[in-house]
Parts: C-alpha cells; structure tokens; sequence
C-alpha cells in the first residue's frame, strides 16, 4: 500500500490517476478526501492492492467544492513499491532541515542536497528528525564566515518561534517552497521521524521552557501542536491512524524490514540520569515501545532489521552545551550503563539472547557524518553481540561536531567527516546524507556517506550472517 500526500490552498477534493506506465495507459482514477481549514487543506489517501516490486506513476488534481469546474494543475509523481521477492533495496537516510538560521537562499540553489539524492534515484528516503527548526527565526541575510552573505527567503512563520498551530504549519509549508524538495517529494516515499527542533530545542515531556521568545512555556502544549502539524505536512500514518504514533515497522521485502523509533515523546527529563537501575525514570523509548521493538525484532524474517534512531547511542550529546551538563541523547558518559543506557543495554541483550542477527542502526542529529562499530571487547557492557552504528547529517543546516563517543557500548570510529568551525554554513560543503544498497542475489549492504555533490566519502559493505534454521 501507499500513503499519497498532497494540499492545495482552498476546500477542495483530491482526485489521483495511478497506472504501471509513465504514459498512464490502464488508469485507474480514485477520488480521495476533500481538503479543509481543519488539516490546513492537506489530504492523504491510501492506495491498496498495489502490484509489489513496481514502479507506480501517479497524477494529482484538485477540484475546487465551491465550482466544479475549476480543477487544479495536476502534480505527477512516481512511487515504488516493496518487492515481494529477494530483489535490490535502496534507499537514502539524513536529518535537519532549514536550521541554525541557513533557510532558502534562491541564489545558492535552495535545498540542493534533496536534489543530489533525488538523482541517486532511492526506493524510498528515511528523515530521521528535524524536518523543521520551529525554534529557530530566519534572517534575511546572514554574514558568511569567509565574507559574503546568506540570503534567506522569510516567511512570516519563518520570523518567529513557533507557538501556534499555524505558526508551526507555517515551518512545514515553508520547506515546500523549495523547488528541490518538492521535486524530491513527488518522486521518492518518505518514511519520517520527529525530534526535539520539529517542537522546541531539547524538549521532553514535561519541560517548563525558560526562554524570553516563548508566551507559551510548557513543551507539552507546543508537542502537541507540534505533531499536528507534522501529521498534517508529512505521509506519516499513525497505528492506528488516530493514534498519533510515531515509532513503527516498515517491511521492504524480504531483504529489509524498517524500524522506526520515537526516541522524543516517551523520556524522561533530561538532566544527569545517573541512575543505576532500569525504572521508569531512566527510559528514553519507554516501557512499551521498548517491549514492541522487541516483539517486532524477533518477528521478523527480513535479513536486514534497520533501527531508525533519532539520536545516536554512543555519541554524548550535552542538555547544556555550554556548560557540558545533562544527557540530550543515550550516552551519559564514560563507564557502565547508567539512566538511559541502561534500556539500550537492556535491548542490546535482548537482541544477542534471542539470537536476532544483521540489526544495523542508522541515525543523523549530531551534524556531522560518522560510522561506528559497537565491539563488547572495547566496551564497559559487553552482553551484545557487535553492530554498527551511521550517522549522517544535515541535509540542510549548520555543520557541527564531531561529538566525544561514550565507551560504554564500545564504540570506534571507523569514519567521520565534520566541518572546522561549529554552525558551518551549507556554502561550506558539509552536508551529508547516507545512502544503502542491498543486493538481492547476495544480501550484502553496502552503505555510503555522500556530500552534496553526490561524493562518496566512505563505503563500507557488511555481507549478513545466515538466521538461525528456526527463525528463518
């Protein structure tokens, strides 16, 4: 099945055309929902009974409720389906987009790493956080380190943080301004995740903001304005759908099952977490959505079980930059598992009991690109079973890093690239993206760090180990 998205500027009703040919020849035409003032005119509509392992081509209109014979431009795109056999995979994965104050700027090209990946022509793209900076204002120019300026496009939603519904409507619809996003929109399925910008800078639940910018202060009234707008702007289909959940399973064939986590919406607060035992005070997936993963880890028969992380695991991310104080992320510092570590060492043992093989995690959220192998001989928890760990970021905003790696779960650094100078301006080059490639014939992942010409900065190609006779 496929989640078609789209909006229009008016009450009107979606009406798409889908067809195995570019040229639509066969086509199937199926009305959809009528676009209001209730979603921000956004509709989605769900296409069943697909042919699987297909490319599908479709054509988006609009007709106008007050006059029937006004019709939209139609919008063409082209999706493609998971396979049902053990054919190729590709997808691409990266995080962070319009932040740290580097917004459209028209004269530089726009968006133009979405464009670099939409050329690599992927099944489908993972955003694994930040699809907005909601806390960050646009300035029309901004100077460059090296001299020059920035010029942004602002928006009067762009101009403040964001507080109201519309106002965080206004960062999404922002975004699609960009003809490069729009253009990779049409043509690659998006799989998207939420963190803290998409709200309020390091939120968690419960926070109380102490910010001069903010009427509103508590991050739970933002949070939930917050997700409304993203449920609107994004495919994303909740399960069930009016559940508003973020974390799931995707299924990509037999090579490929995707897990989605929300490593946002069910922590703890952030600060030192020193906790030694696991409690519900020192969670960052919380107790179900931990429990799920589970289930689903050892449920799947895929060769490849992807985590999808918001957050790394071993890299230390400060709730206080300035004052190197608190844990935003996993990692709490140097030594054995403590406050959140302990629910990832909880799961790392899980996986390595129940003999689930080939989990691999990709992540963005630090701004800077990275590969790590988790190996227990380096680490202070050894009860898991090696992994590695890609982080790749941003697709658009300011560079930063690389981050000090926690040696709990024994992590190395096999690659990294990040910029000289903290909030790097795109025209420094230091946006990446990660792109993966399974074999079908053989199942061997192939995973790439890519900048924004499309360079590859690193490969490295992990063949998969065999499941064990029951499980497979």
């Amino acid at each position: 099945q496929v989640v078609l998205w789209s909006a229009t500027d008016r009450p009107a009703r979606l009406f798409v055309e889908y067809a195995a040919t570019e040229r639509f020849q066969n086509a199937r035409r199926v009305p959809g929902p009528t676009a209001g003032p209730e979603t921000a005119y956004t509709v989605r509509l769900l296409l069943e009974g697909l042919p699987a392992g297909q490319e599908i081509f479709y054509r988006a209109t609009f007709v106008d409720v007050a006059d029937r014979t006004r019709v939209s431009m139609p919008v063409v795109g082209r999706v493609k389906t998971a396979p049902e056999d053990a054919a190729d995979v590709s997808f691409v994965w990266s995080g962070d987009t319009a932040g740290q104050g580097w917004g459209i700027n028209l004269a530089w090209g726009g968006m133009r790493l979405y464009e670099t990946m939409r050329r690599l022509d992927p099944d489908f793209f993972v955003h694994s956080g930040d699809m907005v900076y909601a806390d960050t204002p646009l300035k029309a120019e901004v100077d460059l380190p090296g001299g020059g300026t920035w010029k942004n496009l602002v928006t009067e939603a762009k101009s403040k943080v964001a507080e109201t519904l519309e106002e965080f409507r206004g960062n999404y619809r922002y975004n699609l301004m960009d003809e490069n996003v729009r253009r990779f929109n049409a043509q690659v399925a998006q799989y998207v995740q939420w963190d803290d910008h998409d709200v309020t800078d390091n939120w968690f639940p419960g926070r109380v903001l102490d910010d001069d910018r903010y009427t509103v202060k508590s991050a739970d009234v933002l949070a939930v304005r917050a997700k409304q707008a993203m449920l609107e702007f994004t495919p994303l289909a909740g399960h069930p759908p009016e559940s508003g959940r973020v974390y799931r399973r995707i299924g990509r064939g037999p090579r490929l099952d995707l897990f989605l986590l929300d490593m946002r919406s069910y922590r703890n607060p952030n600060g030192e977490n020193r906790q030694t035992v696991l409690t519900e005070a020192a969670r960052i997936l919380g107790r179900e959505q931990l429990a799920w993963l589970k289930r689903q880890l050892v449920a799947s028969r895929a060769t490849w079980k992807v985590i999808a992380s918001d957050m790394p695991i071993g890299l230390i991310v400060h709730h206080d930059y300035g004052r190197r104080w608190g844990s935003e992320a996993v990692a709490q510092g140097h030594g054995p598992p403590l406050g959140r570590e302990l629910e990832i060492a909880d799961l790392l043992r899980f996986i390595k009991q129940y003999d689930v093989r080939n989990v691999v995690w990709i992540t963005a959220d630090v701004h800077y690109c990275a590969t790590h192998v988790y190996e227990p001989a380096r680490a202070q928890f050894t009860d898991f079973a090696p992994f590695h760990e890609f982080v790749s970021g941003p697709i658009h905003a300011g560079g930063f890093g690389p981050n000090e790696l926690d040696d709990t779960f024994g992590p190395r650094v096999v690659f990294a690239k990040s910029p000289t100078v903290a909030n790097a301006p795109p025209t420094d080059g230091g946006l990446y993206f990660g792109h993966v490639r399974i074999d079908g014939q053989s199942g061997v992942m192939t995973v790439s760090h890519r900048d924004v010409a499309g360079t590859v900065l690193h490969s490295i190609g992990l063949s998969p180990k065999l499941e064990p006779a029951g499980r497979r």
